[in-house]
């Protein structure tokens, strides 16, 4: 199954980081067939443009005036529910370092492989290196991965996982804000797959993203190369 690449861009929330965080999520931009509109190919000129201007190392841009370049903007607010029913925001998890992931319980084939991926690496992290890491998996296949549904399907892969769903445009605002793309594809019938990126992001403690880690990691590079970036902010 192709699996698509797509970063959206947002300047809306608080969370800042700099160019080589995006430089290390690849991304395949998606065009409209029939956007050939010159109006609104230069409104996309336009908004990419601007965020090609965001996306510098914090400090690195124009020096001062109104126009200064602060950096990109990854992240946000959230608020879904967990396994267990219960409401939860991006605040009960302050804290904590995480390895966040937006994927889906139908998902065949790379949806396992990085679920599987992710709870080796903690457990690396863990038994090897002394280090603790929340893994926090969040649907984007809300219709069918109910609360029980997700509980019973990570529990396979590592009962530490948590697991987040919630309402059809609580989970598309905050993918928008990670700039995670998924877009469901109808089948035969009424089954139907969904096409994503397949990122995970590392998270600090005060929930700014610091590392984006594309499918090519095994689970010892994902857990050496987050144990580099804990290391870092300790020292």
């Amino acid at each position: 199954m192709p699996i698509s690449r797509f970063l959206f861009f947002s300047s809306k929330h608080r969370f800042r980081q700099p160019l080589n965080l995006i430089r290390s999520c690849s991304s395949t931009r998606i065009t409209n067939p029939a956007g050939g509109l010159l109006g609104l190919a230069g409104i996309a000129t336009f908004v990419h443009y601007n965020d090609e201007r965001r996306a510098v190392r914090k400090g690195q841009g124009e020096n001062s005036g109104p126009n200064r370049v602060t950096g990109p903007i990854i992240g946000g607010p959230f608020t879904l529910i967990d396994t267990e029913n219960r409401l939860v925001t991006e605040k009960n998890f302050l804290g904590n370092w995480i390895l966040l992931y937006f994927g889906y319980t139908s998902s065949p084939d790379v949806g396992p492989e990085q679920v599987q991926m992710m709870a080796k690496a903690i457990d690396i992290l863990d038994s090897k290196k002394n280090l603790k890491i929340l893994p926090i998996f969040v649907t984007i296949d809300p219709q069918r991965d109910t609360p029980a549904h997700l509980r019973a399907y990570l529990k396979e892969f590592n009962s530490r996982i948590v697991g987040l769903t919630g309402p059809v445009g609580a989970i598309r605002q905050m993918a928008q804000e990670y700039r995670v793309f998924f877009k469901k594809v109808e089948e035969e019938g009424d089954d139907y797959l969904v096409e994503s990126s397949h990122n995970m992001y590392l998270m600090n403690p005060s929930l700014e993203v610091v590392r984006c880690f594309g499918v090519e990691y095994t689970a010892e590079e994902l857990a050496e190369e987050i144990s580099k970036e804990m290391k870092k902010a300790s020292t």
